[in-house]
């Protein structure tokens, strides 16, 4: 396998793992608000501030597997 195909599929692990990990963060949000539903807003909150967290790290190992290309 030629050092193209080995950058290709780290950059679609990186974005297969980065839509798992934000779809791991609003399901278990969805259940903080369904329990506390008072708390909406705190939760929503770093609910955004972790999705954008985990997207940076997936944007960084993308372009990292095609800057080794």
């Amino acid at each position: 396998m030629t050092i193209t195909g080995i950058a290709a599929i780290g950059a679609g692990l990186a974005a297969l793992g980065a839509g798992v990990g934000i779809g791991q963060i609003g399901g278990k949000a969805m259940e903080a608000i369904a329990r506390q539903p008072e708390s909406t807003g705190d939760i929503r909150g770093a609910m955004i501030v972790a999705a954008a967290l985990v997207e940076g790290a997936a944007l960084a190992a993308i372009i990292i597997s095609l800057l080794v290309k």
